[in-house]
């Protein structure tokens, strides 16, 4: 089987062709910091006739039929099955994901694809109960029409085709706009397993250009019925401002930053806390909106903690991702790491003591770790999404949830205790969306509601919560 040609073009009506932009976009490898090549980006011309096609595609029903749908859908599962390999070089080659976190995005895009099987079936008519017994009432089952998808690049496969995947599961169809990071692994790739997998033209349409280029424009466009975000809060929030309150309302979904913390309570396996802190933080360099980002202690157990951590955190194997004993590798371009090392050297100025210092060498970003840090200190306070640690002592498991909540973010959590109900009990207690005892804050299922409160975002992905989002209800009376 060939790999896929022409991943550094635009796919606009079912044809591959070169971007109008004046501009181009660098693809770089984030270890090796070599080109992979240069993309002509889309300009807001491209952007007219993407959503043209799109629109054209919704307009003649291209895709109305379940049953095209469902062999779409099972499709695009076996090109991935085929292909995967393929993808999960490309993952390691532009994202700087390490072998182990590549397979985990792979097996995360199936889990949606299946479970998007299921919705063409569930575009249904439900009867309602009438009061008049000379009127039906009944809901039609909708879709939106055009759905604008704008992914990001740290899990960029799996964060676009969850959108993408449900939306023409649901009947719509879309225009994808990849970060200008990961323009094939969010977006061109997409293009070319749909295509393999027998979606008519024009349903996909996928747009690489740069965001201050076309970025407000994708969003403020008359056509997109919804804007599906992942992204950063402060990226989101100006999404949703142009999409709410712009000249044409539209549907938001915002999957957006985190702040999680780790709860290690009293009771804990100490070993297991280690093993949660070490691949909740450090997985994929800490580049994921759930990972941890702050460990809460029980002080009675902290010192055995902390001694544990540290011996754990230095047999970390930190740089090729293409290696299969690598677990932390490059962080996604050069600006990233300058943040990182603003972040650290930030920390260590308003008086945190790093006790682990890895070492930053081209774009690896080894593990940094911090104590005695303050809890309204930057470094606690926001999201570094890099491999940045700071633990923090809880006086008693009161204090504990008090510093848990303490934040703007609300996406993810995790307790740590061999008490399984005192777990369940104090994890309700948490203003965030999603919460894993004995578990890593990193966790995704296909079929559970995956989104969070305060700053981390609006709507839910997955299972019949993504469903909701890219459906309407369209309520109907008639003679009985």
């Amino acid at each position: 089987m060939p790999a896929y040609q022409d991943l550094n073009q635009q796919f606009i009506g079912g044809k591959w062709s070169v971007g109008t932009s004046t501009k181009t976009i660098p693809n770089l490898n984030p270890y090796h910091q070599t080109t992979i090549f240069e993309m002509q980006g889309a300009s807001v011309v491209d952007v007219d006739s993407a959503y043209s096609t799109a629109q054209k595609a919704f307009d003649e029903q291209l895709i109305q039929s379940t049953s095209l749908r469902q062999y779409i859908i099972k499709n695009l599962e076996q090109v991935i099955q085929q292909r995967r390999e393929e993808i999960i070089q490309w993952l390691i080659d532009e994202s700087g994901s390490t072998r182990l976190k590549a397979n985990i995005e792979v097996d995360a895009a199936l889990g949606i694809i299946q479970e998007a099987a299921q919705f063409p079936e569930q575009m249904t008519t439900t009867q309602l109960e009438s009061k008049d017994p000379k009127v039906r009432s009944v809901v039609l089952r909708k879709p939106l029409g055009v759905i604008a998808v704008i992914s990001p690049w740290n899990f960029p496969f799996h964060l676009s085709m969850r959108s993408v995947v449900t939306a023409i599961a649901c009947g719509n169809s879309v225009v994808l706009k990849p970060s200008s990071d990961t323009p094939v692994t969010g977006g061109t790739i997409l293009g070319k397993l749909f295509e393999e997998a027998d979606l008519p033209a024009g349903v996909l349409n996928v747009v690489a250009g740069a965001s201050r280029e076309i970025g407000d424009y994708f969003v403020e466009h008359a056509t997109p019925k919804m804007i599906s975000f992942t992204g950063s809060t402060e990226v989101g929030q100006h999404v949703g401002q142009l999409a709410v309150a712009g000249e044409h309302l539209k549907r938001v979904a915002l999957e957006l930053g985190g702040n999680a913390p780790l709860v290690i309570l009293d009771d804990a396996d100490i070993d297991l806390a280690v093993e949660l802190t070490v691949m909740g933080r450090f997985l994929h360099q800490g580049q994921i909106c759930m990972s941890t980002n702050r460990v809460i202690v029980d002080q009675s157990i902290y010192a055995a903690y902390l001694e544990k951590l540290l011996a754990s955190v230095s047999q970390l194997v930190v740089g090729d991702p293409n290696k299969n004993d690598t677990l932390i590798g490059p962080i996604i371009n050069a600006e990233q790491v300058k943040k990182h090392q603003h972040i650290i050297q930030k920390a260590q100025a308003q008086g945190a003591e790093l006790v682990y210092a890895g070492g930053v060498t081209g774009n690896l970003v080894a593990p940094h770790v911090f104590v005695n840090v303050a809890a309204d200190s930057e470094i606690v306070q926001n999201e570094s999404f890099g491999p940045i640690l700071p633990i923090l002592k809880a006086a008693d498991t009161a204090h504990a949830l008090q510093l848990a909540n303490d934040t703007r973010y609300g996406l993810s959590a995790a307790v740590c205790t061999t008490n399984v109900e005192r777990g369940a009990e104090f994890a309700a207690q948490f203003d965030v969306g999603m919460t894993h005892i004995n578990g890593i804050t990193v966790a995704d299922h296909a079929n559970a509601p995956f989104g969070g409160e305060k700053n981390s975002g609006l709507g839910r992905f997955n299972g019949r919560w993504i469903f909701e989002e890219f459906t309407r209800t369209h309520w109907l009376t008639l003679p009985a």
